[in-house]
């Protein structure tokens, strides 16, 4: 991206988490995705910023919307870029992950993006390996991209971040979204409430600074932005909800309870939705939902992020 002599710098060699960030190291990546966001928008959308560098994604866990941005990110920096298929891997047939940690590191890549079903596993490859690593989602701990473009998202939309009433609402206790965006808008002045039911909201919540709601009106009352979580049934042992039609009645998002939260209030969600558990489609899909724009920011963090790390790269 094209830079000038004041542009800041995030002097960390991987990124694992929002915890332990600085509000100002977060601006600065947030500063340079939005300079990515105008590269791509343009018809030439190749730089070579990471020319000559290797990144290897590597996900344990699917996810399509995560994966192909992080490759399309790599690729628009002019990385040679390799998606790691684990499903056809030796992790199936036996082999460790630091067995795999090594086997990377020996093949010399510059960066590895990690995606993985153990909160913790992306934090352990990191001390196995020489190269930069960036954390796409580990266990229900942090996911930390996630949280820059939700911010990033906010920001453009809401000219600041500082003084917002952001609602994170639904699947808190199994949403690594849901902590590293707590982390990441409380670190930048943001009002933070989380809203569910008790069976799906961590014990302890409140410690990490936020306001506590269990009933959606309330929660939405005065928000400035309403951000909706996916009811992660892969993460649950037993029935945290009596089904999904009661779950939409009572949490579900729709337009009726959309008017509790401010008139210029704005709709995010992750991804993946599923329409009609945790979000209405009318809502999903009306002039207040943010949704397909946090796709876009999402590769223009990618950018930022992968850019800002190969400055710390030897040989940068």
């Amino acid at each position: 991206m094209p830079q000038g002599p004041f542009t800041p710098t995030f002097p960390r060699r991987h990124l694992l988490g929002v915890e332990g960030l600085a509000a100002s190291e977060i601006t600065a990546l947030l500063d340079r995705a939005d300079a990515a966001v105008s590269v791509s928008r343009q018809i030439e959308k190749k730089l070579s910023t990471l020319r000559g560098r290797t990144q290897i994604n590597l996900f344990f866990e699917a996810s399509t919307r995560t994966q192909s941005s992080f490759e399309i990110a790599g690729k628009r920096l002019g990385a040679d870029v390799m998606n790691m298929s684990v499903a056809n891997s030796s992790v199936k047939k036996g082999e460790t992950l630091i067995d795999t940690a090594m086997t990377l590191n020996a093949m010399h890549p510059d960066i590895i993006v990690v995606r993985h079903h153990q909160a913790g596993a992306v934090h352990l490859l990191a001390r196995k390996v020489d190269c930069s690593v960036i954390n796409a989602g580990d266990g229900a701990h942090e996911h930390p991209t996630q949280a820059l473009l939700d911010a990033l998202t906010i920001r453009r939309n809401k000219g600041r971040i500082e003084g917002l009433v952001v609602a994170i609402c639904g699947d808190i206790l199994h949403s690594r979204v849901a902590r590293s965006n707590i982390l990441m808008l409380g670190a930048l002045g943001a009002r933070v409430r989380v809203v569910g039911p008790s069976t799906l909201l961590p014990p302890a919540i409140e410690q990490m600074g936020v306001e506590v709601f269990r009933d959606m009106r309330s929660g939405l009352r005065d928000a400035d932005i309403v951000m909706m979580l996916r009811l992660q049934r892969e993460r649950m042992d037993g029935a945290f909800v009596p089904s999904a039609k009661e779950y939409f009645r009572f949490f579900g998002l729709d337009e009726d309870k959309l008017r509790f939260a401010k008139p210029d209030a704005l709709v995010m969600h992750p991804g993946p939705m599923n329409r009609g558990v945790e979000i209405d489609s009318l809502v999903a899909d009306g002039a207040r939902s943010l949704i397909r724009e946090q796709v876009e920011m999402g590769v223009a963090v990618r950018m930022a992020v992968l850019e800002a790390l190969a400055e710390n790269l030897p040989n940068a």
